[in-house]
């Protein structure tokens, strides 16, 4: 299915939308420990000479991971600077702060390393170098160590100053290169790890290829945290959820990710819980509100997680929905608005922020869904 804006209205999108690679991605490279031979190789491709190195403060403090970055840089000569106050949901204090960092290391290219945060932080930085530089907008290689996919896209989401979720988009923001290194994922704290899957899950189930791997591979990886093997297969997993994509217009994917922007940097839930909050319920609602084209689309879900239909696509749509309900609580990852001190009072703002007005025609249903989530 495309990627839709839930402020306006679209007819059904089965037979008609857009795709394209994104103009700026020269290569992926995955496998364990890749990191030090892909760097030197994508430096080389890309001609550039100096890193800031992006990331948050708690993988920059509590693992070797960034250190590891680091050293493969300094082997090649390629080291600016480190960067390391990038917060959840990527506050714009904090991209004001790194794009003056690089400025002053004299960096061409930022090394992203960790999850959504620091890669959006990326894009936004040299999205602002580049209006205010002019020329071609700089590269960044991402290094991503949880399963959230901001590293396939054009857009950049941030939190501005108000504490209001915004974004910005170009075809020259997606990165240049991504690295799939699975070793450097066994620092990622769990919660973290397995509810970005569920984010992968929520793209894909608007893309149903990597589904099934995603739920054979999250539950394993929680048996078995230090499995290198199932780490790789869930970061190939999250690639395949969310291909690169060259979209006309940045937006979110689908309503369940569009209620997630608009709870994620408003009360600070992480964007992997939202979408554990919100998926489950949302492709519920679609067993009611979807076109015929949406519902069988999400039926088919069943075959490839070797389900039995349950002999009607609403039926199996509501099957889809308890089957994401249960995974969810199997990985431990079951919450409530309630455990993040939303006010119920702010339900209707948030549905009609999600919907852009409150004559949606499904703005009851989205406010009832809201108030099911306590």
């Amino acid at each position: 299915m495309s990627i839709v804006d839930y402020s306006v209205e679209y007819p059904s999108t089965e037979l008609q939308g857009f795709y394209g690679w994104t103009d700026t991605l020269r290569g992926i490279q995955y496998g364990p420990g890749s990191v030090s031979t892909a760097l030197p190789k994508f430096f080389k491709l890309l001609g550039v000479s100096k890193a800031l190195v992006l990331t948050g403060k708690s993988l920059y403090e509590k693992a070797n991971v960034v250190k590891k970055v680091e050293g493969c840089l300094k082997a090649i000569d390629g080291y600016g600077a480190t960067f390391h106050q990038i917060a959840q949901h990527s506050p714009i204090a904090g991209i004001r702060e790194a794009s003056k960092v690089f400025t002053d290391a004299g960096c061409d290219v930022i090394v992203s390393v960790g999850g959504g945060s620091p890669v959006d932080a990326a894009k936004a930085i040299l999205y602002y170098l580049q209006q205010e530089r002019g020329g071609e907008t700089m590269p960044q290689i991402a290094i991503p160590t949880t399963l959230s996919a901001a590293e396939y896209s054009i857009g950049a989401g941030y939190t501005d100053d108000s504490g209001k979720k915004v974004a910005v988009s170009s075809q020259k923001l997606a990165p240049a290169a991504i690295i799939l290194d699975a070793e450097l994922t066994l620092a990622t704290p769990e919660n973290l790890w397995l509810s970005t899957g569920i984010r992968a899950l929520d793209h894909c189930v608007m893309g149903l290829s990597a589904l099934a791997d995603l739920f054979k591979y999250l539950p394993e990886s929680k048996a078995d945290s230090t499995s290198v093997e199932i780490r790789q297969k869930l970061q190939i997993a999250s690639w395949m959820s969310l291909w690169p994509l060259k979209l006309e217009k940045y937006s979110a994917l689908g309503l369940s990710h569009s209620l997630g922007h608009k709870l994620g940097a408003a009360y600070s839930i992480p964007h992997g819980i939202t979408s554990c909050l919100t998926l489950a319920p949302v492709v519920e609602l679609m067993a009611e509100i979807g076109t015929e084209q949406d519902k069988e689309y999400l039926a088919k879900a069943l075959f490839y997680l070797r389900k039995p239909s349950t002999g009607t696509v609403e039926g199996d749509v509501l099957a889809l929905s308890a089957s994401i309900k249960q995974l969810v609580a199997d990985l431990g990852l079951s919450t409530t608005l309630t455990d993040y001190n939303v006010p119920r009072d702010d339900i209707p703002t948030i549905a009609r922020n999600t919907l852009g007005t409150e004559t949606h025609p499904v703005f009851p249903k989205v406010v009832k869904l809201l108030e099911g989530l306590y």
